[in-house]
């Protein structure tokens, strides 16, 4: 059962609207930074650096914390879900640049 005060709680809903938020946020960034990694940076030599994904989600962090922090409806954990999608999806876009281009690309 539900407790009667988690019921009458009006920010209940917020939350989740925030949650939902960062993460179709987070998805997003992550499948947008892998594709871009994979198909715009294949041929440079930024992708041999071993912490790009690292750097690249804390950069992305860092710029959407001021964005986040103007909206009312998200939070700071928006602005990490964000740093940690564009972090993997530039990772695996490394990963995906060692593998040699279909023939659609």
């Amino acid at each position: 059962m539900v407790p009667l005060e988690a019921m009458r709680n009006p920010d209940r809903g917020d939350r989740m609207l925030e949650f939902i938020a960062a993460g179709v946020i987070g998805v997003y960034g992550h499948v947008k930074s892998r594709k871009f990694v994979g198909r715009r940076l294949r041929y440079t030599s930024l992708v041999e650096k071993p912490l790009l994904g690292l750097w690249a989600g804390v950069g992305a962090t860092v710029l959407a914390a001021p964005l986040v922090a103007i909206l009312p409806v998200v939070g700071a954990g928006t602005a990490i879900a964000i740093g940690a999608g564009v972090g993997t999806g530039v990772a695996l876009g490394v990963n995906d640049t060692k593998e040699p281009p279909l023939l659609e690309d």
